[in-house]
């Protein structure tokens, strides 16, 4: 019966999204084009995606880049220079395409993690510790011959980062055919996050393809440095989403009040970005589609660390835009996520979605409020 060959189908792409027509018709003892029709019907009943066989349910983001083992050195005295200076020194999971992909998973949102990691002890904890925290990690890249990224971050005694050092060697070889190989799980995603610890050639192309495909594409550029990559390759970026130092690195203009930076907004959409969320430390963000702009301020709170917040503030703006929330409201969830891991001391801090909305409730009454007394 065909529905009965219909779930036999079903039951071997479940097991193998990427199996291919011929290998169904060999285990189904079917021809090629038997199977071809079968597929074709599962997919108008929405059985199946069009793309690498995905089931409907395994719609996800896939996060693309930087996963590396965090070194925090934290300094119980003002810091001074060229002596030894005492300080506690903490370990944990890090890379901002790895934190992202952890922070949306803690949302609720189905994630995997396209990374590259070094064949060592540091790369199998990092995975292993990743996939604990329900992301999927059976598309990143072990290395051989190759050390695991390491991020180095010295803070002051009030928590404010000084100085950082990073060892990301493993992502200066890196190849295209690294995404070309992986692509028919990345097509399949509901949303691309992407980072920029990739050569320039591979960030291009994965621009590039997912402007062809229709793919939505979120990049962050992680550094003033790194976001040079992107330089004259903006266009076919659905969400950028940055700091005031790498938007003065891609604008080559000062960002020194809030007209200034809607000017560096404006100046990149002009380049061909759809969206932007551009943040602005103690001045909140500013955010800006074709419809509308606007700017959110940031409120008044304890910091303990600094760091991992905009990991977590990006993880909360893509959360956002999955619910169907408009970039605004998408923006105010990033910054609750944020103000939430900027008061504890993980880099990625203990988020849930029930708890990121409640705190933009209670924070959209306080201000009516305010603006009733």
């Amino acid at each position: 019966m065909q529905v009965d060959k219909e779930e036999a189908i079903l039951h071997w792409i479940k097991e193998n999204p990427y199996i291919t027509q011929n290998e169904l018709a060999q285990k189904l003892g079917l021809s090629r084009s038997a199977i071809a029709g079968y597929i074709s019907q599962l997919v108008k009943k929405g059985k199946i995606m069009g793309r690498a066989y995905v089931l409907p349910e395994e719609l996800r983001i896939t996060c693309i880049g930087g996963a590396n083992v965090d070194r925090k050195a934290t300094s119980f005295e003002r810091i001074q220079y060229h002596t030894s200076n005492p300080v506690k020194m903490e370990q944990s999971c890090g890379g901002v395409a790895r934190n992202v992909a952890e922070n949306l998973s803690r949302l609720g949102c189905p994630t995997s993690l396209l990374s590259f990691i070094g064949d060592d002890q540091e790369g199998q904890w990092l995975l292993s510790t990743t996939k604990e925290r329900g992301v999927d990690i059976t598309n990143s890249y072990v290395i051989q011959k190759k050390r695991t990224g390491t991020y180095t971050a010295v803070l002051d005694h009030q928590g404010e980062m000084v100085l950082a050092l990073a060892d990301m060697e493993i992502y200066d070889d890196l190849s295209l055919d690294m995404i070309t190989a992986r692509w028919p799980y990345i097509a399949s995603s509901r949303m691309i996050f992407a980072d920029t610890n990739m050569p320039r050639e591979l960030l291009v192309h994965l621009i590039h393809r997912c402007s062809d495909e229709a793919i939505p594409l979120c990049i962050n550029p992680v550094s003033a440095f790194k976001a040079k990559k992107l330089l004259d390759n903006l266009s076919g970026i659905n969400l950028l989403i940055l700091n005031r130092d790498e938007a003065e690195a891609l604008t080559q203009q000062k960002i020194e009040d809030l007209n200034l930076a809607f000017s560096a907004c404006k100046k990149l959409m002009q380049q061909g970005v759809q969206r932007i969320v551009l943040t602005l430390g103690q001045e909140g963000i500013c955010w800006m589609d074709h419809a509308e702009s606007g700017h959110i301020p940031a409120e008044i709170i304890r910091v303990v660390d600094v760091t991992g917040a905009g990991d977590s503030l990006v993880a909360g703006v893509l959360f956002g835009l999955t619910e169907g929330e408009s970039l605004e409201t998408a923006c105010r969830l990033g910054m609750a996520c944020a103000h939430f891991t900027l008061q504890t001391h993980q880099t990625v801090a203990a988020l849930s979605a029930e708890q990121i909305k409640k705190m933009i409730t209670t924070q959209t009454k306080e201000n009516e409020h305010e603006s009733m007394a």
